[in-house]
C-alpha cells in the first residue's frame, strides 16, 4: 500500500515538469517551423554533405591503419633472414595496396636498409629504397617522439605520388625504421571503387594538391561542392562531395517536416495524457482522503465502543451492586472479550500503519503452518461461542515445515475469521490445502456471498462490506488490506472464491 501511494505521488510530481517541457518543445518546435524553414533547408544540406565528406575521407584512413597494423602485428625486426614472412603469407588478402616493407637501421652510418619483403621483388624496390634513404627520411621526422607511433608521409617525387607509413622499434640499444610502401595506383584502381560504392550517383570525386581529378567524374556542373581532406593518410588529396540537387533537397526538407510533424504530435499527447492522469491521480487523492476520514471515524468509534462496555462492566463490579457470582462471571467474560477486541484493533491499526510507512518487518524461520491456524482458531473460539458462531476447524494434513513469519500469519488468519463471523455468523470453517508449490489457508462461511465485481476492491484499504441488511457494519476498513500484504510477502497472494451453495472462501496462499 506505502508502495502504491508513493508510486502515485512520485507519477504525479514527475508529470509536472515533463507536461512543461513538452509544452516547450511544442512550442518551439512550432516557432522554428514558422520562421527558420529555409534556414533549416540550407543547414540539413549542408550538414548532411559535410557528413558524407566525413565519412568518405575517415573510411579511406581507417582501411590503410588497418593494412598498417596488420603488417605490424606479423614483421619481427629481430630476424633478418625471414623478415616479412609471415607478412607474405597473408600479404595479399590483408594488405592488398602493400607492395613491399623495409627495415632500415637509424642507429647505422646513411641509415641504410638492412632488410626487405617484397611482393613484387624487382628494380622498382630497389629505386624505392634510394628514395626512402636520400630523400624521404628528411620528410619522416624520426627524430621527433613518440617514435614507436604509427605515422604516414604522403609525398610525390617527379609527378609520382608516394603513401609512406612508419614506425619505429628499439632492439639492444639499436633503433630501427620499419617502412610500408603503399601503392598508390592500387589505391585508386582498386580500393576507391570499393570504399565508394555510391560514386555511380556523381557527387564524389578524389583530387589532388594541384586540383586535379584523381578518381571520379567532374563535380562542376553539379553545383555548391564541399571538400575534405584525408587526414592521416593521403592528407595531400581531397574527398569532394556536390551537394543535393532541389529535387534531393526538398525531399529533405519533407522528411524534416514529417519529423517535426511527428514530433508536435508526441508531444501533444504527451500534454492530454499529462493532465488526464493530473486528473485522475487528483480523484484518487480525493477519494483516498475520505477514505482515511472515514478511517479515523471508524477506528475511534471501534475503541470507543469496548472502551465504554469495559469501563461500565467495571464499575458496576467496583460498586458491588452485582447480585450473584454468575452476573459477575458474566461481566467479567464481557469485560475480557472486549479488551481482546480492543487489543485485536490496535494490534491490526499499529500493523497497517507500518504497512503504509514501508517499515513492516517479517520475521523469517521454519515452523509448521498447521499449528499455526490451530493457535489462531484458539484465540477466536471463546468469541465465536459467546456469538453463537459454530468454529470449525477442519483436519489438517500432513504439511511439513515451511519458512514463515508465524506472528504475521496468526494475525492475518484471526482477521479473516473476525470478517467471517462479523459479515456471515452462524457458521465458519478454517482448513488448510497443500499443492505442489503453495500452501492455501482458506476461511469459509455461509453468508450472502460477495458480488464478482467487490471481490478484487474488499483486499484494498479503508473498504468495507456490508451486512445482509446492506448496512454497515463494526469494523477499520484495513483487516483485509492487511491480509493481502501479508500473503504476499510470503510469495502468495489473498482473494475470494464462491461458496455452494452459498456463502463464501477467503483464500490466502505462502509459498513453500
Amino acid at each position: 500500500m506505502a508502495d502504491q501511494t508513493r508510486r502515485e505521488r512520485l507519477l504525479t510530481f514527475l508529470l509536472l515538469p515533463i507536461i512543461v517541457v513538452a509544452v516547450l518543445v511544442l512550442t518551439g518546435v512550432m516557432f522554428r517551423s514558422s520562421f527558420q524553414l529555409e534556414k533549416l533547408r540550407e543547414q540539413s544540406v549542408v550538414e548532411a554533405t559535410l557528413l558524407l565528406a566525413n565519412e568518405k575521407a575517415d573510411r579511406l584512413d581507417k582501411n590503410i591503419i588497418d593494412q598498417d597494423n596488420a603488417v605490424r602485428s606479423t614483421v619481427d625486426v629481430t630476424d633478418r633472414a625471414g623478415f616479412g614472412s609471415r607478412w607474405l603469407e597473408t600479404a595479399a588478402i590483408q594488405t592488398p595496396t602493400v607492395r613491399a616493407v623495409f627495415l632500415v637501421d637509424l642507429t647505422a652510418p646513411g641509415h641504410d636498409v638492412v632488410a626487405v619483403a617484397s611482393r613484387a621483388p624487382g628494380p622498382e624496390n630497389e629505386r624505392f629504397r634510394r628514395l626512402c634513404v636520400e630523400f624521404m627520411l628528411q620528410e619522416m621526422k624520426i627524430d621527433v617522439p613518440p617514435y614507436d607511433q604509427l605515422r604516414h608521409l604522403h609525398t610525390a617525387y617527379r609527378g609520382q605520388s608516394y603513401l609512406v607509413s612508419h614506425w619505429q622499434t628499439e632492439h639492444r640499444g639499436r633503433r630501427y625504421l620499419t617502412v610500408v610502401w603503399h601503392d598508390v595506383p592500387r589505391i585508386v584502381h582498386d580500393l576507391f571503387p570499393t570504399l565508394y560504392t555510391d560514386i555511380q550517383q556523381g557527387r564524389v570525386n578524389v583530387s589532388d594538391q594541384d586540383g586535379r581529378i584523381v578518381f571520379g567524374p567532374s563535380l562542376a556542373r553539379r553545383g555548391p561542392v564541399l571538400g575534405r581532406q584525408f587526414e592521416t593518410t593521403l592528407y595531400k588529396w581531397t574527398v569532394n562531395v556536390s551537394m543535393a540537387s532541389g529535387e534531393e533537397l526538398a525531399a529533405a526538407v519533407q522528411r524534416r517536416r514529417v519529423l517535426e510533424m511527428v514530433l508536435v504530435g508526441l508531444s501533444s499527447l504527451v500534454v492530454i495524457f499529462g493532465l488526464i492522469v493530473i486528473v485522475v491521480a487528483a480523484a484518487q487523492e480525493r477519494r483516498l482522503a475520505n477514505l482515511k476520514s472515514d478511517f479515523v471515524a471508524n477506528v475511534s468509534h471501534e475503541l470507543k465502543t469496548p472502551l465504554s462496555l469495559v469501563r461500565m462492566f467495571s464499575e458496576l463490579l467496583q460498586s458491588g451492586r452485582v447480585e450473584n457470582d454468575e452476573k459477575r462471571r458474566q461481566y467479567l467474560q464481557i469485560i475480557v472479550g472486549e479488551s481482546d477486541r480492543l487489543a485485536s484493533l490496535i494490534e491490526n491499526v499499529l500493523d497497517f500503519a507500518k504497512v503504509e510507512r514501508g517499515r513492516q518487518a517479517y520475521h523469517f524461520a521454519e515452523a509448521n503452518l498447521g499449528d499455526v491456524v490451530t493457535r489462531a482458531v484458539d484465540v477466536c473460539r471463546l468469541r465465536a461461542e459467546r456469538e453463537g458462531t459454530e468454529l470449525e476447524l477442519e483436519p489438517l494434513p500432513a504439511l511439513g515445515s515451511v519458512r514463515i513469519d508465524e506472528r504475521a500469519l496468526e494475525i492475518a488468519v484471526i482477521n479473516l475469521i473476525d470478517n467471517a463471523m462479523k459479515y456471515a455468523p452462524g457458521h465458519v470453517s478454517v482448513s488448510v490445502h497443500s499443492t505442489p508449490r503453495t500452501l492455501e489457508i482458506r476461511v469459509a462461511d455461509r453468508g450472502p456471498g460477495i458480488a464478482a465485481e467487490d471481490r478484487k476492491r474488499i483486499f484494498e484499504r479503508f473498504v468495507r462490506g456490508k451486512s445482509t441488511e446492506g448496512k454497515q457494519v463494526r469494523g477499520s476498513g484495513i483487516g483485509l488490506a492487511l491480509v493481502k500484504h501479508i500473503a504476499e510477502a510470503h510469495g502468495g497472494k489473498a482473494w475470494i472464491e464462491p461458496a455452494s451453495p452459498q456463502g463464501s472462501i477467503f483464500v490466502l496462499s505462502v509459498t513453500r
